[in-house]
């Protein structure tokens, strides 16, 4: 029944999505204060010169971003082609594509800023060599399958992070594109490194780093830049077309530090509501 009321409210036109999406801030941020204490939490510790009321500006901003988001992830089912193109610009892709004109297959990372959904549908679209997107599989199998079915609409491939290796491995002798979130909490059980990021210790995700090495694959991050409503722009900027010869965790600083840059551009459009810093450095 739930799915079936998303692809109802899928049909609907992006103006009218909006409108909806204003009255669910209302309710979501002034009623029900969703994790409210979490984004605050998360904002007073990344910003820590900042007034009250500049904290909540930034709050009041990203709930409102948070709706919009979760209307326009309803409409991947049906979005078409030709809007998608027109609402996610992409920039420097030809990078890419040089690349795997070569035979060279790339990694493309990207974060929890701005629509990364649409951003990598969006990249489907664009990119003709095969696209290996990770993802990790929900909880619920009947929400899995909807999000797994309109994440490919475009010729993405959808990969579960446990197989990613495997799916590398089948796939070495095609040029290929890598496709994963460089922002994410490491596991409990995963390799951490620690690096300073928005004024504390964080623990990071090394994944596409050390996949980048063992690999050579080149490796690009995605950065998003919000136009205006409902339109991006994605500028593939190169980390290294040689990961093998870079420092250990210097492909993982670069990326941090463009995260960094558009988070202290544009705050309200990164994901605050997530539990980011729920791991602690152990003192030596």
């Amino acid at each position: 029944m739930g799915i079936f009321f998303l692809y109802l409210t899928a049909l609907l036109p992006m103006p009218l999505l909006y409108c909806l999406s204003t009255a669910l801030y209302h309710f979501v941020y002034h009623i029900t204060g969703y994790r409210k204490n979490v984004v605050r939490d998360n904002l007073e510790r990344s910003f820590p010169g900042k007034s009250t009321t500049e904290i909540e500006v930034i709050e009041k901003r990203f709930y409102r971003f948070l709706c919009d988001l979760i209307f326009e992830i309803i409409k991947m089912p049906l979005i078409s082609k030709a809007e998608l193109e027109k609402r996610c610009k992409f920039t420097n892709l030809h990078h890419i594509e040089a690349l795997l004109a070569g035979k060279k297959s790339v990694i493309v990372c990207s974060s929890h800023y701005g629509n990364w959904e649409w951003g990598m549908l969006a990249f489907g679209i664009k990119v003709s060599s095969p696209k290996l997107v990770v993802y990790k599989p929900l909880h619920s199998p009947a929400f899995d399958i909807w999000f797994h079915k309109m994440r490919s609409r475009f010729g993405n491939t959808m990969v579960s992070m446990k197989q990613t290796l495997r799916v590398l491995a089948s796939s070495r002798n095609i040029p290929s594109v890598l496709c994963l979130a460089s922002d994410q909490t490491p596991e409990t059980d995963q390799a951490k490194y620690w690096i300073d990021f928005l004024h504390q210790p964080t623990a990071v995700y090394t994944g596409p780093e050390k996949i980048a090495v063992q690999t050579d694959r080149a490796i690009f991050y995605i950065k998003v830049r919000i136009l205006k409503r409902g339109y991006y722009e994605l500028d593939c900027v190169l980390l290294s077309e040689e990961p093998k010869k870079t420092a250990e965790h210097e492909i993982t600083k670069k990326q941090f530090k463009l995260l960094t840059e558009s988070i202290l551009a544009e705050p309200q459009y990164w994901l605050w509501s997530h539990k980011r810093w729920k791991h602690k450095q152990q003192s030596a």
